[in-house]
């Protein structure tokens, strides 16, 4: 297992902006205006941060993202589940197994990293509920010593 990993919901609000995006910069909402000032100069950490989107499943914080609008709904999950179990297994094996991941994400956006919990090398947890909850994210990344 191998540093940390932050992932984050996607957010409603988006940058209006046409054309492609990277995801830190796609999204205006949650804590991703808070990453995004934070790690603006640090590729390292930049790479340890995902988003899962409704429209795309997992994605990094880099990945270049179309404006979209697409909510996820309980008729989505399953559907979606097995998709970013996929894309974790890949990321994990390209990377390897963080020892710590934060999320910070609704329970549905939860629902979908279930197969995390599965793994028998799983990560140390740290689930933040609420998709605003910045002070408690940036308290977390402090301790990790995060730029």
């Amino acid at each position: 297992m191998i540093g940390d990993l932050v992932i984050a919901g996607c957010s409603r609000r988006k940058t209006p902006e046409t054309g492609l995006l990277p995801a830190l910069e796609r999204y205006a909402g949650g804590i991703a205006p808070q990453l995004r000032a934070r790690f603006a100069d640090h590729p390292h950490a930049r790479s340890r941060i995902r988003f899962l989107s409704a429209a795309y499943g997992l994605v990094g914080a880099d990945d270049l993202l179309a404006s979209y609008d697409q909510r996820l709904d309980s008729g989505q999950v399953e559907g979606l589940r097995p998709i970013v179990n996929t894309q974790l297994r890949r990321d994990f094996a390209a990377t390897g197994v963080p020892r710590q991941v934060l999320l910070v994400l609704e329970p549905d956006y939860l629902v979908l990293l279930t197969d995390l919990l599965a793994l028998p090398e799983r990560p140390a947890l740290h689930w933040i509920p609420d998709p605003r909850g910045w002070p408690q994210a940036a308290a977390v990344l402090d301790e990790w010593r995060w730029p």
